[in-house]
């Protein structure tokens, strides 16, 4: 079986890396290897990573895809899995990903997120999140979604194969947001992507820190302004870094 690298791109993630990396430590069966690409964290981010044997790559310079780019660069595995450091995955997650790109029409997949806190599940915002991987494309990319395109995002955990993912030249490190929704246009080329009928738990931070009325108006506002062409460097500013 193709052997799965999981990547994490974190910065000042002490808070939620050390339950993540606990998780990723009873996968079955495992992952070949887990990079902690740390982009300069001033808390105990890279100093968690190395107590759990996890491999901490150093970014000189921060951002998500810059990051994510760096940790492919170093991985070994056949397969690229991208993983948030405040998402939980199943424990099967690497057999599920093998199983589902198993299929060569595919080229890559992502999970249903479900968003929840200490608090309460975000019931609302999760199934607007499943639904959008298939309304987003079918509405602003309608040519593309019947060829397979499903918009996923990070929160989604994005897998793909590590020669597709650089045959598409990985993630535009130009982009300070929407940089999963650029590769799923990329890669949609290559093969349809899929979204697995699968749970990963996401933390609800982001809407906890906004409050919901502003987060609704924020995920809509910037996702229909994407879909319309906007750039992403200027939508950069409404989405403000939550830790």
């Amino acid at each position: 079986m193709d052997r799965v690298s999981i990547i994490i791109p974190a910065l000042n993630e002490a808070t939620c890396l050390e339950r993540t990396l606990r998780q990723l430590s009873i996968l079955n069966p495992p992952a070949w290897e887990v990079l902690v690409v740390d982009g300069g964290s001033q808390d105990d981010t890279a100093a968690i990573a190395l107590s759990a044997a996890t491999r901490v790559i150093s970014s000189s310079i921060a951002g998500r895809s810059l990051q994510m780019n760096l940790g492919a660069q170093v991985a070994t595995g056949e397969i690229l899995c991208f993983l948030h450091a405040d998402t939980l995955v199943p424990d099967d997650i690497v057999a599920v990903i093998q199983k589902t790109l198993s299929d060569a029409e595919i080229v890559g997949g992502g999970f249903i997120s479900l968003m929840a806190g200490s608090q309460q599940t975000r019931w609302g915002f999760s199934l607007h999140n499943y639904l959008k991987t298939y309304y987003a494309p079918l509405l602003f990319r309608p040519h593309l979604f019947f060829q397979g395109l499903r918009l996923l995002f990070g929160d989604q955990v994005i897998f793909c194969r590590r020669t597709d993912f650089w045959e598409c030249e990985g993630f535009d490190a130009a982009l300070p947001i929407m940089e999963e929704a650029d590769l799923c246009l990329k890669l949609v080329r290559r093969g349809r992507l899929k979204l697995v009928n699968r749970v990963v738990e996401s933390s609800d931070r982001r809407v906890a820190n906004w409050g919901e009325f502003k987060a609704i108006a924020i995920y809509l506002s910037i996702g229909f302004l994407w879909g319309f062409g906007v750039s992403p460097r200027y939508l950069k500013q409404f989405y403000e870094d939550i830790r």
